[in-house]
């Protein structure tokens, strides 16, 4: 050990450490100061910036024994506090710049470092020392994070005071539609928030810590596990297998389609005769410290028998592999789609026919926190689980058999979470720590590793899709053909719905009279198959925005004018059959027809014999709700202090709280009820009603019709014969009750087996312009600008909605150029998984809105959160071909693919 006294946010302390202990843990675990997070633990996202001796360092990879005696430190608790913001925690707050909220910390800190140093920064200032200094941010597209470094430099030099910078609530106040910052915004910028492993480290004493045994092959069966020796260890509690588990051992899938040839029930808690993936749990250790738990993992023995791994959905389909869930064929699910007339003569008569085939990779989530979960027993006896599910609920419904407990001895609880884009529908921990409870009666916490992280968690699963589209001499496509191939992994959860999107959004967009195709889902062995933000239509849009593009090129017509021909009209109808909500994609492709216009005239001008500019467009649709009957239960409930409002609407830095706040005071404001008097009770199955699970952009569909209605009712149940309103007084006087009941259903119905319905209440749609930078030298390639003009329906919160379509886009680039989850030896940091940072997102993104009431939307409103992510990627890919003529099929688009096209078109 060694002794350090060092000055922390002013104050003198003595500190006693082990000189290998990190500055992270230091400063988290010694001193409780827990607004320094700690994400990938490797020096690669920054969460963890803190300021020493005033230089920027990254504290997770900060040796104790490297902190020099008498350090001066700074932490983000140093630099505000909740009543006394730092110019720069404001301007976060209003720019939008937390997020999730997770990494702003980490960012606060680094540019209070740029700020000490340079108080006139540019723009490309701010952008070069994020990249320089690692801060790493998966929500925002880092434009807004810019932005309010800038103005917080203004608040320092004098320029415009903290009053001038803060919101001005408008003389009406009304907040929908406004930039009103979220209700979440001040905790998360000064560090004050707790996320899951904050409240790890405020756990009771007794509390056990949990490390895994997990598989390090793909696909073996399991002859023994011996714990033996590990249950010696200092600190073990227990070591726990699946004969501990009180349950069925399985986490089901919930599979709602009877076609499916499986159960549901084929993803093990802790395996018990086989090991399906890389990272399957065998065993759970139970210790005092995690440290101790750790030593004790590598002490287990287990012995297996390899058998083939099928790391991908081709070589599980081939006639001589085996049933990697044996009596349950690897293609496991299958869906038709039939619409409109038979396409083969069809496709025979056509003028044009162009077709293609096409593979997106499996993408890694790669939010900075990584999983983390807490259970114990309640006041009530119930077994409660904190986590970062976006599916409470339905989550509970996947694990309770498999643990062995009763559903309502299971209150599930979302804590603070620092991002998921949709892994987090699937159970992660949660059984995990269940089974660790019920076996122990003790609190136990589980925190992942970011390798775990990477992984053993789920990913977007891959395509493969051939398509073929047949059209007439004045390129309106008269019918298309498609096959696609689901690599999912090898557990079912959400396996078939998300084959069923393939049908929902292959060629979504244009009215396309006659379609034939057919899906299949397939079992391997590679990561299991997790929903990603946008589920299904990144995959399927990569294909038929691609083969648009090549069509265009077939007929030597503008490839945004071909879109403009084919796109959705009165009469027309979805690829499901049905009549779109609205038609808004030909006004959206005049908002960006001219800067298209002038992308392709900057392309021109800018292109060198070295770096050749190109242009590129796409359009994007995706549904708000889950197929078919969705609904959504919220309650209002008048108090002395004005209203509680009573759901879940999981929050994962998405708005959920702006969501409930905006939708909830936008129907009460006939009471002059203020935003500060409406509470928000939210995300805890002991508390609160049903929302339904965060995924497919229903929430502010699906939920916030449920919040008005609810708020509609007490305000009508207010309201008295002269028109004015009852004060809380008055409705306990006169016995009205002062609590409501609102529930919504989407009058919706699912898809039949040829993918026919009506399975969404309302879409959003976008249409992209991507501007590249291909360096024919290396294959290289830089996005220089991103313009996205979209329908979201009326906007709820503007601050919010820009931030979802920034890092819309900047997940899209990512996906596009960079991010790949393949290789298990290769792709496990987030570099090496390609996490796109500041400079690998272009400055320019421009954002372009229409506000199509949607009347299925509270107060007008449609999703957000999806549309950005349905199709930048594709943009990309057609920029890089119109600027270098290689036509990118397999994704990502690494600089050697490019490379290699270049060098092939050249005969090299």
């Amino acid at each position: 050990m060694i002794k350090k006294v060092v000055s922390l946010n002013g104050a003198i302390k003595t500190l006693v450490t082990d000189p290998e202990a990190t500055l992270a843990d230091v400063i988290r675990k010694q001193l409780k100061l827990t607004g320094t997070k700690i994400g990938c633990c490797n020096g690669q996202c920054g969460a963890c910036s803190v300021i020493m001796n005033e230089k920027v360092v990254r504290s997770c990879v900060t040796k104790m024994k490297r902190v020099p005696e008498g350090a001066v430190i700074t932490t983000i608790e140093g630099i505000g506090t909740p009543d006394n913001l730092h110019a720069l925690q404001l301007a976060w707050t209003v720019h939008g710049g937390a997020q999730c909220g997770f990494c702003s910390p980490g960012f606060i800190v680094s540019a209070k470092g740029l700020l000490d140093q340079n108080l006139e920064p540019t723009r490309d200032d701010v952008r070069d020392w994020f990249q320089k200094h690692r801060n790493a941010c998966r929500c925002t597209g880092y434009k807004p994070l810019v932005d309010a470094v800038m103005d917080a430099a203004r608040v320092l030099r004098g320029e415009i005071t903290m009053e001038e910078l803060a919101y001005k609530l408008p003389a009406d106040g009304k907040i929908w539609g406004s930039k009103y910052p979220r209700p979440s915004a001040v905790a998360k910028v000064t560090g004050t928030g707790e996320y899951g492993a904050d409240l790890g480290l405020k756990l009771p004493s007794g509390t056990l810590q949990l490390k895994l045994v997990q598989a390090n092959v793909s696909h073996a069966n399991i002859l023994f596990i011996d714990t033996s020796e590990a249950e010696k260890m200092p600190g073990v509690y227990r070591v726990l297998t699946h004969k501990d588990v009180k349950g069925k051992n399985r986490i089901t899938g919930l599979i709602t389609f009877p076609t499916n040839k499986g159960d549901g029930w084929d993803r093990p808690i802790l395996c018990d005769t086989k090991v399906f993936q890389f990272g399957d749990t065998i065993a759970i250790v139970c210790a005092d410290t995690e440290e101790h738990a750790q030593a004790a993992v590598e002490k287990v023995k287990v012995e297996l028998e390899l058998l083939p791994p099928y790391m991908n959905a081709i070589d599980a389909m081939a006639d001589d592999a085996i049933e990697i869930h044996p009596g349950t064929p690897n293609v496991y699910f299958e869906q038709k789609i039939a619409k409109g007339e038979d396409t083969a003569p069809i496709m025979e008569k056509a003028d044009y026919v162009v077709e293609g085939s096409f593979y997106l990779q499996r993408q890694p989530h790669l939010p900075i926190e990584p999983d983390v979960g807490l259970a114990y027993f309640d006041e009530e006896d119930r077994l409660a689980i904190h986590s970062k599910s976006i599916a409470l609920n339905f989550n509970a419904a996947q694990i309770a058999a498999g643990i062995g407990i009763e559903l309502p001895k299971l209150r599930m609880v979302q804590n603070p979470s620092g991002g998921n884009f949709g892994y987090k529908f699937s159970p992660t921990v949660e059984a995990l720590l269940g089974v660790a409870a019920l076996a122990t009666g003790k609190p136990v916490f589980l925190n992942y590793s970011y390798y775990q992280q990477i992984t053993y968690t789920g990913k977007r699963s891959p395509f493969f899709i051939d398509l073929k589209y047949g059209a007439d001499k004045d390129g309106k496509i008269l019918a298309m053909e498609s096959q696609w191939v689901v690599d999912h992994g090898p557990y079912s959860e959400a396996g078939d719905l998300l084959t069923l999107k393939g049908a929902q959004f292959i060629g979504a967009g244009y009215g396309i009279p006659n379609i034939r195709g057919l899906g299949r889902t397939v079992c391997t062995n590679h990561a299991w198959g997790s929903p990603f933000r946008s589920f299904g239509s990144p995959q399927s849009f990569f294909a038929s925005e691609s083969l648009m593009d090549m069509l265009a090129e077939k007929m030597g017509v503008d490839p945004l004018e071909l879109r403009y021909k084919n796109v959705y009209r009165a009469g027309d109808t979805t690829p499901s059959g049905c009549s779109p909500d609205v038609f808004v994609l030909p006004e959206l492709i005049d908002m960006i027809r001219p800067k298209y216009k002038e992308a392709l005239e900057r392309a021109k001008k800018e292109s060198t014999d070295d770096k050749k500019r190109g242009v590129g467009v796409s359009i994007g649709i995706y549904g708000c709700g889950l197929d078919g009957p969705d609904g959504a239960e919220a309650w209002a409930e008048l108090t002395p202090e004005g209203v509680t409002i009573s759901t879940i609407w999981h929050e994962t830095g998405q708005g959920a709280d702006m969501g409930c706040l905006a939708t909830a005071h936008e129907s009460l404001r006939p009471l002059g009820i203020k935003p500060e008097q409406i509470k928000l009770n939210m995300n805890d199955t002991a508390r609160v009603p049903d929302g339904g699970p965060a995924g497919g952009s229903r929430s502010q569909v699906i939920v916030g019709n449920a919040i008005k209605a609810s708020c509609d009712l007490l305000v009508e149940a207010m309201k008295k014969a002269d028109g004015s309103y009852r004060t809380y007084d008055e409705m306990v006087a006169e016995g009205i009750p002062l609590k409501h009941v609102g529930k919504w259903a989407a009058p919706c119905t699912n898809c039949d087996e040829n993918g026919q319905g009506n399975p969404l209440p309302n879409y959003m749609y976008g249409v992209f312009l991507a501007e590249v930078e291909v360096n024919v030298k290396t294959g290289e390639t830089q996005v220089v600008k991103m313009t996205l003009a979209a329908d979201v329906g009326k906007i709820a919160n503007k601050l919010v909605v820009d931030g979802q379509m920034y890092g819309g886009l900047a997940q899209g680039i990512g996906l596009a150029l960079s991010e790949n989850f393949e290789d298990l030896n290769k792709h496990t940091t987030m570099v090496a998984c390609g996490f796109p940072y500041i400079k690998d997102i272009p400055d320019a993104l421009e954002l372009m809105y229409l506000e199509t009431p949607r009347i299925l939307g509270p107060h007008g409103a449609a999703g957000a959160g999806e549309v950005p992510l349905t199709s930048p990627h594709v943009a990309i890919i057609n920029a890089i071909y119109n600027a270098c003529g290689v036509r990118i099929s397999q994704l990502p688009a690494l600089p050697e693919k490019v490379l290699a096209g270049l060098q092939s078109k050249c005969g090299k």
